[in-house]
């Protein structure tokens, strides 16, 4: 398959300024916990970056869109493997989050067949990760974040285990680099990295 199908075929990798690597994202509005959070005093997604900024452009919805219509393709994991290639770094939903338990299937499909890419995925879909993983196990090569809902709160580290870590949202302690340069994951890998438990975020 080449990159030009493979692109008409998942509408597209994104490539955060921010990351090391490229990225595949929905629109944020369709997030299944974070559109109900959206509406809590406190809680992470109150104020979602990615409905704000460049992600409110008609153009980059558009993109988005095409992304998550793209997704029942029956070529679609051959697709997203042509255009992960051999990249170093992956990351799953700078914007959006997960559908379904199929939607992780699959993409657990996709980090099996790019083993040279370590690939991190940040969701609040605690019960699609419980779902898929009493039968399946996290590829070796995939991190999956479960994100606290609230501000200043931690993920229980009983639902954690093997490929499956946490990362919060504080406004005084953060151990995640990039706003001390230039708002840029620069050499930091703490996100990909599994002998990492929890990375927090400063709050924006």
């Amino acid at each position: 398959m080449t990159p030009q199908i493979a692109t008409e075929i998942t509408g597209g990798l994104s490539h955060p300024s921010k990351m090391p690597g490229p990225a595949w994202s929905i629109p944020a509005r369709h997030c299944l916990t974070g559109s109900k959070l959206r509406s809590v005093p406190g809680s992470t997604c109150e104020k979602c970056y990615a409905l704000k900024g460049r992600y409110g452009f008609p153009a980059v919805q558009a993109a988005l869109e095409r992304r998550l219509e793209s997704f029942d393709h029956p070529d679609w994991v051959e697709a997203m493997v042509t255009l992960i290639g051999n990249t170093r770094h992956m990351r799953w939903f700078d914007s959006g989050d997960l559908q379904s338990a199929a939607m992780l299937r699959r993409i657990f499909a996709v980090c099996r067949r790019t083993p040279n890419t370590r690939h991190w995925l940040p969701t609040r879909e605690f019960a699609i990760v419980r779902e898929v993983t009493k039968t399946q196990p996290v590829p070796q090569n995939l991190v999956i974040r479960l994100s606290a809902h609230m501000r200043e709160q931690r993920v229980p580290k009983s639902m954690l285990g093997s490929g499956i870590k946490s990362s919060n949202v504080s406004g005084e302690f953060y151990t995640c680099p990039a706003p001390k340069q230039d708002n840029q994951c620069g050499d930091c890998r703490l996100c990909w990295d599994r002998r990492v438990t929890n990375v927090t975020y400063k709050l924006h």
